[in-house]
């Protein structure tokens, strides 16, 4: 059970919020659900729609212990908030791409002014006991605008991106005057050992802080505040129920009679040049250069719903994929033969488990990532009797967990499909050793076990 001190209610601030009965919530939505029903609580921030002014209306839901309360945003404030700031800056330098950094100053002026717009709007509705737990870069500064206005509550922040190193993050302009608010939070999660390593590092060799004996880090101020790796996770019996039901779905059984007893490989992805998607294309198409073999025995499925489509790298992206999609195909199809099934469009949940256990090989290639869920529901939707294997980039943080993968450089070509040929001449054996590994590491650390874990340690 979720952590109770004080009696007092959990508030999670997000930039977006998993209204009750607008959609069915994914992974993390569910969670945090879980966790305001069980204590009671508040879901704070953006609405998603857009208004003439930022924050003029508060909108307000209560459904099953929880209380929603979300503010629209002005198109100015959103232009440079989100699409500027947020997603057209930190995005790209949060993911290695100090190249794609689009940096303007007055994108940051709105974000730190949207961030005073959630603070003011926020100081109103908790209470004196409450826990707050802000989520991710959109929110960074939010703790020490709230701590200026005299919020003295326990107050956690959780990154869901990786961190760079030090030696990145300072080509980030301005980045001390928006890094060092981090040192507001009491507890800051992030993903994995190597988000840690790169967060303390930062504190210790460019913001003057020191680390103490019991792991708290002393920033420049004298504010004390720990840090700590939480690697997220999926609801693991869940998914497995989802992915067992999903086989008996007409739309399953459409997907495995088109293919003929062919083997599948999947890949599902948001059209986003963090996920590598072109050097995926690419180890495929090496793979039928060089495995003639395989021709007409194996089928690539790449789903990938497009994501910020008003931003010219995306449309670039999905350009080139189309691209590499029909090169393929023409290069190497048959009449009754199509070596890729490239789609850009989204699917629910009860349907993405049934296409997981349908395939042979699971194809999750991001260049950087901070976890890659993907990953480990590719996993847990497997058939325990004959469980596919996971191809898995060692650059997301799902790889510090699911090491019975199949570990690769995306970048490299040649070395996926290498690790493409294993996965699908690997034996039942094998496959069966390599999934019971990676099904017990997801078993004892889900989704549940990953809030519990932040919030006890936030509580503390």
């Amino acid at each position: 059970m979720t952590p109770r001190p004080s009696g007092g209610r959990l508030v999670v601030v997000s930039n977006r919020v998993a209204l009750p009965r607008q959609s069915a919530p994914g992974g993390l939505a569910s969670a945090l659900q879980a966790a305001l029903r069980e204590r009671g609580g508040l879901w704070f921030g953006w609405s998603g729609k857009l208004a003439a002014e930022t924050g003029a209306e508060l909108h307000r839901l209560h459904d099953a212990k929880i209380d929603y309360a979300t503010i629209d945003l002005s198109r100015a404030d959103h232009d440079s908030f989100y699409a500027g700031f947020a997603n057209g800056t930190l995005w790209p330098m949060l993911h290695y791409r100090p190249d794609l950094v689009n940096y303007q100053r007055d994108h940051l002026h709105g974000y730190l002014r949207v961030n005073e717009l959630f603070a003011d709007r926020l100081r109103q509705l908790i209470a004196r006991d409450d826990i707050i737990w802000v989520h991710d870069y959109h929110l960074i500064p939010l703790a020490a605008m709230l701590r200026r206005r005299g919020v003295k509550n326990r107050i956690g922040f959780f990154l869901h991106t990786p961190l760079p190193a030090a030696g990145l993050l300072i080509a980030l302009p301005n980045h001390r005057e928006l890094l060092e608010t981090l040192a507001s939070y009491d507890l800051i999660g992030v993903h994995t050992a190597r988000d840690l390593r790169a967060l303390e590092d930062y504190f210790l060799h460019e913001t003057g802080a020191t680390m103490r004996r019991d792991g708290r880090l002393r920033s420049a101020n004298g504010r004390l505040f720990r840090a700590a790796a939480f690697p997220i996770s999926i609801d693991t019996a869940g998914l497995a129920g989802m992915a067992r039901t999903a086989m008996s779905n007409k739309e399953i059984g459409q997907l495995r009679d088109s293919l003929e007893g062919r083997l599948l490989i999947i890949g599902v992805d948001r059209l986003d040049y963090s996920k590598g998607l072109p050097q995926r294309f690419q180890a495929y198409a090496r793979l039928l250069e060089r495995a003639p073999e395989l021709h007409r025995r194996i089928t690539f499925l790449q789903i990938a719903p497009p994501s910020r489509g008003a931003v010219l790298e995306y449309r670039e992206i999905r350009r080139e994929l189309e691209r590499s999609a029909g090169h393929i195909n023409g290069k190497y199809a048959a009449p009754d033969w199509a070596p890729v099934r490239y789609i850009n469009k989204s699917f629910p949940h009860r349907l993405l488990t049934g296409y997981y256990r349908t395939a042979r090989v699971g194809l999750v290639t991001p260049l950087r990532d901070g976890m890659n869920l993907v990953a480990k529901e590719y996993v847990a939707s497997q058939d325990p009797d004959d469980p596919g294997v996971l191809v898995l980039s060692r650059f997301a943080g799902a790889a510090q967990e699911l090491t019975d993968a199949l570990l690769v450089n995306p970048a490299d070509a040649e070395e996926v499909a290498d690790a493409l040929e294993r996965a699908i001449n690997m034996p039942l054996a094998e496959r069966r050793e390599r999934w019971n590994a990676m099904m017990a590491v997801l078993q004892k650390n889900d989704i549940t076990a990953w809030r519990v874990a932040y919030l006890q340690a936030l509580c503390r």
